[in-house]
């Protein structure tokens, strides 16, 4: 059996989440990061893309003491793992999330990765995971993080190229969606779902609305998978 995965994102009302430079990646209110935190105290694993985790900072933790008992309340340990994405196996290792280590971090990469980022990511991370060829066998290493790690929730968050694998092989069944009343435009900044997309209608990734709940003129919204 496969982990429950779902995903969550801030995204513009013109479904940007990031300018196009990258410049401005967050742009939520307090409101919404508290509801990302609110997330992560329900998943045993937090995922992000490489180039996710360097610009945004993120360290993937568990939001500080309020959450901290939440988790424990709901029988998952203190902090989620926290898993990286990156197929070439090319990380920053100053990121922020090395320089904290209170939950393990697994790389996921694939053999694109040369020797010498191999040899540094091993350095980095408690876990190195060769999880296919050129692209990432989610799947695959989804019942690996199952079996392995006991991992039964995962929560994905981005970026966009990370969440359109996941989309592409029909594997999340979830989408926690905060739209916020701004537009950045600009034909290459990132949306929710990059890489290479559905070609027909007919392929695309077909979700129900669940709920739409308002609040200080931010949307947040849940569709399930049909």
């Amino acid at each position: 059996m496969l982990p429950f995965v779902f995903v969550n994102m801030a995204m513009t009302a013109d479904g940007k989440i990031a300018t196009a430079n990258r410049a401005v990646h967050s742009f939520g209110s307090k409101r919404d990061l508290a509801h990302l935190y609110e997330l992560r105290v329900t998943a045993d694993a937090v995922l992000c893309g490489a180039r996710t985790v360097e610009i945004s900072e993120t360290i993937l933790g568990n939001g500080g003491e309020k959450f901290h008992k939440q988790r424990l309340k709901n029988g998952l340990a203190e902090f989620p793992l926290r898993i990286i994405v990156s197929g070439s196996g090319s990380i920053d290792p100053a990121a922020k999330i090395f320089q904290k280590r209170f939950s393990p971090i697994i790389i996921l990469t694939t053999e694109r990765a040369s020797a010498r980022k191999l040899a540094q990511l091993y350095k980095l991370a408690d876990e190195v995971k060769i999880c296919g060829q050129t692209e990432i066998n989610l799947p695959a290493t989804l019942r690996w993080l199952r079996k392995e790690f006991g991992v039964k929730r995962l929560l994905c968050e981005g970026g966009g190229e990370v969440n359109e694998a996941f989309f592409r092989k029909d594997l999340v069944d979830e989408i926690c969606l905060t739209i916020c009343p701004k537009i950045f435009g600009g034909r290459n900044a990132p949306t929710i779902a990059d890489g290479l997309g559905f070609k027909t209608l007919k392929q695309a990734e077909r979700f129900q609305i669940h709920t739409i709940k308002q609040f200080e003129g931010e949307l947040f919204t849940t569709l399930f998978r049909l």
